[in-house]
């Protein structure tokens, strides 16, 4: 049994991919707070229904060649978004706050853990209803 097919665990999946995404995206602004005009980015927010309203979308097997093929509007887990208007900016044009994106960090890793902690309960929880034991 392929448990990835499961809804429940393609949006968990959905949802780390996001966070591995926002991950690059801070650390990527992280490594340029030095950088002379430089602007930070993030990722547009994840949200969960979102995530369910694609996951609902049916598209059609194409069993014949002249089947007209509908749009894949899937565009990944995030879209990079660049911040429009700096608060806070040093005379070289740079924008990023640091103690800003160490705060973004910091809410990326506890959203990580509270995916795995999901994952691993709902894993837990098929164990139990195959009889396997759950722990």
């Amino acid at each position: 049994m392929d448990i990835s097919n499961l809804g429940l665990f393609r949006l968990l999946n959905k949802k780390m991919e996001w966070l591995t995404q926002r991950q690059n995206v801070v650390s990527q602004n992280i490594a340029n707070s030095d950088t002379p005009h430089y602007k930070p980015s993030d990722l547009a927010t994840f949200s969960f229904k979102t995530a369910l309203d694609q996951q609902r979308d049916i598209t059609p097997a194409v069993t014949n060649a002249a089947h007209l093929v509908g749009a894949n509007r899937d565009n990944g887990p995030g879209r990079v978004r660049h911040q429009k208007h700096a608060y806070e900016t040093k005379p070289d044009g740079n924008a990023v706050v640091l103690e800003e994106q160490m705060i973004k960090m910091s809410e990326t890793q506890m959203d990580y853990n509270t995916i795995t902690n999901l994952y691993r309960k709902q894993i837990s929880m098929l164990k139990s209803a195959i009889g396997r034991g759950g722990s």
